[in-house]
């Protein structure tokens, strides 16, 4: 959750560039005067109005791609860079890519002119879509900066014995005096980060700031189901919240639970949620305060998270209709019970997935409403316990195309589909794999008691395993084991009796129940 919430403390600082300026954040200011080029996102709201009609005299051809002009350079790259995930555009160890837009900016600590490109290892929705590039000290930069013959700045000495190429660790300041006399260098990283956001901010070039990873929550869905909102909008639209006298707000009852979506004949036609339908509930007439007056209600509904978010607040008193939870039973049940002890609910089992989702929106709903003094639990939960996958093996023919796993033959020699040899792969289960396996399908084939042995022999709670059908037989044998020692296959009658075992019995039951412990 840390590393999802992205708290980064830092500066923005302001490159001028033309009569604009190139804002960008960095967690390492102190390292500023090492900046020998920028890098913009190919789709920085900059880089259109940036780029002149011819290169510069001594653009370097390395920076061209290619191309006759900078337009050109750029629409192809923007076109390159849109074909690629975020995902591959962030990877490491990847040939840096990028062009130069044929324009420069200034570095505001030591008045030097530095070019500025697009790269697709830069992105527009995360920091401000804007890097300074600091190849001294960022190894990306540095690979960057090998692939385009750009200049390399060292600002933090490394040790003596340091052979390597970017570094990243602790060191004074190097190579980091300004013209007018102002100089970081024989500084620590926390001097100067120091001494260059104070003198950013004299001179009119940044400030510090913090910054987070964490976006808008998009808390609204275009379906029936799900919590109204309490929101009206009046005539002119202006959203206006309903007062508490009028909680909670209900849904509708309606016959056609669709949306109505866009009516290609109809240029004006605008898709619409399901309460869009109920004319007689949106449109009402409501007094606020200032007299009746004609309102229209937010038609978008809450998200599950609406309810999920606090619902082991409810579990403690589900049936009060005055508050979402009587604090003396909220203090009862999950306020904290010694000293030092966060509160809770004592434990949760989830997967790991659950960290950056339901995990983190419930706590911080719990966290809110413990800072407005309705709970006595600091944490919504003391523990946390992560359970392992069942997963599964799915298969691929020569072409990488996946095949239906029961239709897989295993051989000696390796694995088969319609006499075809295929390569197996463990992962998780997916339609798209042709892997999945239904405990219908188990139960309707073996029975759930076979089922439900499988399972739990399947490893701790906390291993992930793959799925093996073949091997839920030896499951099925097992109980018939047992049921062939409880009851007599050819009468049909009990063969356990309620008299206490001799002493041998217990001598072997105890046996069994050690080796089994073993």
């Amino acid at each position: 959750q840390r590393n999802w919430i992205g708290r980064s403390t830092g500066a923005h600082i302001d490159f001028p560039f033309g009569d604009r300026t190139i804002r960008v954040f960095t967690t390492r200011p102190d390292t500023v005067f090492g900046a020998t080029y920028m890098v913009l996102a190919p789709e920085h709201e900059l880089v259109d109005g940036a780029v002149p009609a011819a290169w510069p005299e001594g653009t370097k051809p390395a920076w061209t791609g290619g191309h006759a002009n900078p337009a050109e350079a750029v629409a192809a790259y923007r076109a390159f860079a849109a074909k690629e995930t975020e995902a591959e555009r962030t990877a490491e160890h990847r040939q840096k890519t990028g062009v130069f837009i044929g324009a420069y900016a200034t570095n505001p600590v030591n008045g030097q002119r530095i070019p500025v490109f697009i790269a697709d290892y830069v992105l527009a929705g995360y920091g401000t879509g804007a890097i300074m590039a600091v190849p001294g000290q960022d190894e990306r930069d540095w690979e960057f900066a090998e692939v385009f013959d750009l200049p390399i700045i060292r600002t933090v000495a490394p040790p003596a014995d340091f052979d390597g190429k970017a570094y990243t660790g602790e060191g004074p300041a190097v190579n980091s005096c300004a013209p007018n006399g102002f100089s970081l260098d024989g500084l620590g990283i926390a001097d100067a980060k120091k001494a260059i956001i104070g003198w950013l901010e004299e001179q009119g070039y940044g400030t510090g700031a913090t910054t987070y990873r964490l976006r808008d929550w998009l808390f609204s869905r275009q379906r029936y189901w799900g919590e109204p909102f309490p929101i009206v909008y009046d005539e002119t639209g202006l959203p206006v919240a309903l007062p508490d006298s009028m909680l909670p707000v209900e849904l509708p009852e309606v016959d056609d639970f669709s949306p109505k979506t866009f009516d290609p004949d109809d240029a004006n036609s605008d898709p619409e949620t399901p309460l869009s339908r109920a004319r007689e509930w949106v449109e009402v007439e409501l007094d606020l305060g200032d007299g009746p007056r004609r309102y229209t209600r937010e038609t978008n509904t809450m998200p599950q998270w609406a309810g999920s978010c606090w619902y082991e607040l409810r579990y403690l008193d589900p049936t009060n209709d005055q508050a979402f939870v009587d604090p003396e039973n909220e203090k009862y049940w999950m306020g904290p019970q010694w000293p030092g002890d966060c509160g809770g609910v004592d434990l949760y089992v989830g997967g790991v997935e659950h960290a950056v989702l339901h995990l983190l929106y419930a706590r911080f709903w719990h966290k809110v409403l413990y800072d407005l003094g309705h709970l006595s639990s600091f944490e919504p939960f003391r523990r946390l316990f992560n359970q392992g996958y069942v997963t599964a093996y799915a298969y691929t023919d020569e072409r990488g195309t996946y095949v239906p796993a029961e239709e897989v033959v295993e051989s000696d020699s390796g694995y088969t589909w319609n006499g075809r040899p295929v390569t197996r792969h463990a992962g998780k289960m997916g339609k798209s794999l042709k892997n999945v396996v239904t405990p219908d399908e188990m139960c309707a084939q073996y029975g759930a008691d076979t089922f439900r042995v499988y399972e739990m022999s399947m490893g701790p709670l906390e291993v992930s395993r793959p799925w093996e059908t073949r091997a839920v037989v030896g499951a099925q044998r097992f109980l018939q084991r047992v049921w062939r020692m409880v009851v007599d296959e050819q009468t049909g009658a009990t063969r356990v009796v309620d008299e206490p075992a001799d002493e041998q019995t217990r001598r072997l039951l105890h046996r069994t129940i050690e080796g089994v412990r073993a």
